[in-house]
């Protein structure tokens, strides 16, 4: 059967036109509504030239509802609690694209509180992590709680972290539901795995106008509710098959993770808040060490889109770990350290024009230049 016909997609389909179809009306419409969605081109993290919507979450929330409608029973089980759980990180998340007020913890914490929800509808928590110890501790229902509200709030939080150039968020979501979707048909489980599609089609009609020309920006909203959305496949994933290392999707969503890591360490050691806001994230550095140089010509909206592409990368080198190795905890673990050795080197050879590994630090003096061939 020809793949757009198979009726287990066409949810996804379904997601996919829908989010285009807002996020097209969202900017055909932003001279009526601009005056609370517009995201201003001015401050420390604005890469952007010109005042763009920043309200492109709305567009994945109304295709994946939409959507909802049509799958099959069993993908409906597992989305309808999955989009009532992020209710509060989307809703927040929103609230912060249109006023501007919302504090960077207040996000946090209602996403957290959307992983206490999600336990609360559907009775799943993280019950093991593949750790001597810290599976006994999470034996306790407290434990596993706080525990997956900390993953959830953690996972959503990096997902807004990446989000800063046409494409790199909506773009690295996409590789990581394929990531989780591939896991789950691997261990059988189709009707999550097709939740993961929906979710992908969702995204993916979002970014059909995001990238490359930036007409619409993901915004908090999105950024938070997607977050979650893969920190719950995630739970979703582990309590339901055994058989899969927890740190499969750790490796899975390995990028935004070690973004978030490399990011608290960086500026801890730069004497700063882990909160403070920077242009100094891989993805920024990328842009101006390496896309600049190579695109003099471009413009900056052009610049911007080939980061967010390039940056894909990142996001599919642990993804293509994981599923590799999804049952096989010494191999992710072991992977896990590799990606972040890689992530390290990367941003010490183009912050400090030489192979090093203290990267997070930014100190010269601990660094060795490598031989160059």
């Amino acid at each position: 059967m020809t793949w757009y016909l198979n009726p287990l997609l066409q949810p996804a389909l379904i997601a996919g036109a829908v989010a285009f179809v807002v996020a097209l009306s969202i900017v055909l419409t932003q001279d009526w509504h601009g005056h609370l969605s517009i995201d201003s081109h001015e401050g420390i993290q604005k890469f952007h030239t010109h005042p763009t919507p920043r309200i492109g979450g709305l567009a994945i929330a109304v295709g994946g509802l939409t959507a909802y409608f049509f799958a099959s029973a069993g993908v409906q089980s597992l989305l309808w609690p999955l989009m009532l759980a992020g209710v509060p990180a989307f809703a927040f998340g929103l609230l912060e694209d249109v006023t501007k007020r919302v504090s960077v913890r207040t996000r946090l914490l209602a996403t957290m509180f959307c992983g206490v929800l999600g336990w609360a509808i559907t009775g799943f928590a993280i019950t093991r992590a593949n750790v001597p110890g810290l599976d006994w501790a999470l034996g306790f229902t407290v434990v596993s709680v706080a525990f997956t509200a900390f993953a959830v709030g953690g996972v959503a939080n990096a997902v807004n972290i990446i989000d800063g150039f046409n494409g790199l968020a909506s773009g690295t979501v996409i590789i990581v539901t394929g990531g989780f979707a591939a896991i789950c048909f691997s261990v059988g489980d189709t009707d999550l795995a097709y939740v993961c599609i929906l979710l992908a089609g969702a995204v993916f009609g979002f970014l059909m106008v995001n990238w490359p020309f930036g007409k619409l920006f993901l915004g908090d909203g999105g950024a938070y509710f997607i977050g979650f959305a893969l920190a719950w496949i995630a739970v979703l994933m582990l309590a339901r098959h055994p058989e899969v290392s927890a740190w499969a999707p750790l490796l899975v969503c390995g990028y935004p993770i070690l973004e978030v890591l490399f990011s608290i360490v960086r500026r801890r050691k730069r004497g700063l808040s882990p909160g403070d806001p920077d242009r100094l994230h891989l993805h920024s550095i990328v842009k101006k060490r390496l896309v600049r140089h190579l695109f003099p010509w471009a413009s900056n909206t052009v610049r911007n889109s080939i980061t967010g592409s390039t940056m894909w990368f990142a996001a599919a080198v642990p993804v293509f770990l994981a599923t590799t190795f999804n049952r096989q905890s010494i191999d992710l673990v072991i992977s896990l350290f590799l990606c972040a050795l890689l992530y390290s080197s990367v941003y010490a050879r183009l912050t400090q024009f030489r192979w090093c590994f203290t990267a997070a630090t930014l100190n010269r003096a601990r660094c060795h230049k490598l031989p160059t061939s």
